[in-house]
């Protein structure tokens, strides 16, 4: 595992001890760049019509189809980051 990669996966960890829930816009950015970054492009279907949530993750993580893992890990971290200071 590389250094980003560790870098990563702390942040991963660090959120999840975030003590404040996020807005929901910020919880779709942190959703859509930890899938991007851990996974790559999208893969799957999208959600039915009526699963609202499903579909807003999707969307989002779509959105960054073609981005680099490393980019999408890179500004996880910086978003992490920021929310934590």
């Amino acid at each position: 595992m590389n250094d980003l990669s560790r870098e990563f996966e702390q942040a991963a960890e660090d959120i999840q001890r975030y003590g404040q829930r996020p807005d929901n816009d910020t919880l779709l950015k942190l959703y859509a760049l930890y899938k991007q970054g851990s996974e790559g492009d999208v893969h799957s279907n999208q959600p039915g019509f009526f699963d609202f949530v499903g579909t807003a993750k999707y969307e989002a993580w779509a959105q960054l189809r073609g981005t680099p893992r490393d980019e999408a890990q890179r500004r996880y971290i910086e978003l992490v980051r920021e929310l934590l200071d």
